[in-house]
């Protein structure tokens, strides 16, 4: 079972980039994300045998004690880099408390043997993959043209354990456990 933790966005953000999307994805020919699987990922967990489920449930439970985080979603960029981009996304601004629950459900995980991130955390939500070269410079004007990229800020009150099952049109999210941030 392949397997992540994210955020949910806000009504507000979410229609704001599936509004962005939908001005996009008339430019060019890549592997768009369908609106309804847009989220923050905190920690890619990868493939688990099922029988681990209950355990990575319970290690993650104790993380929804703190406060909700604020999620500003701003700027768009490519990945690794503008000249040769396999990923466009929206960035997420960093802050402390989102840095923190990262940094702790990397910690609390790989107590379970799951792999330790080694790259720096870089918040963003990936708008399209890019898998063989296609002119972007229509992308490029048509994101040059708008008159923001500020998308929107909501408080995460909460993470979410998700399932991702790949399908003939992309993977399909299923939301496995859901983790509400209350500080007690």
């Amino acid at each position: 079972m392949r397997l992540f933790t994210g955020i949910d966005l806000s009504e507000e953000v979410a229609a704001n980039l599936t509004r962005l999307l939908e001005l996009l994805r008339p430019t060019a020919h890549l592997k768009w994300t369908p609106p309804y699987n847009l989220h923050l990922t905190t920690k890619f967990i990868g493939e688990r045998p099922e029988s681990e489920i209950a355990q990575i449930i319970e290690t993650l439970r104790p993380l929804g004690r703190r406060e909700p985080v604020p999620i500003s979603v701003e700027g768009i960029g490519w990945f690794p880099n503008p000249h040769r981009p396999r990923v466009l996304w929206a960035g997420v601004k960093p802050v402390p408390l989102l840095e923190q629950l990262v940094a702790d459900s990397d910690e609390a995980l790989g107590h379970l043997g799951i792999s330790r991130e080694t790259k720096k955390f870089s918040p963003h939500l990936t708008l399209a993959r890019i898998k063989d070269a296609v002119p972007l410079a229509p992308v490029r004007q048509t994101i040059a043209k708008l008159e923001t990229v500020d998308f929107g800020s909501f408080m995460a009150d909460g993470f979410n354990l998700y399932l991702s099952t790949p399908g003939p049109s992309g993977s399909i999210y299923t939301r496995l456990a859901e983790f509400p941030m209350i500080l007690e």
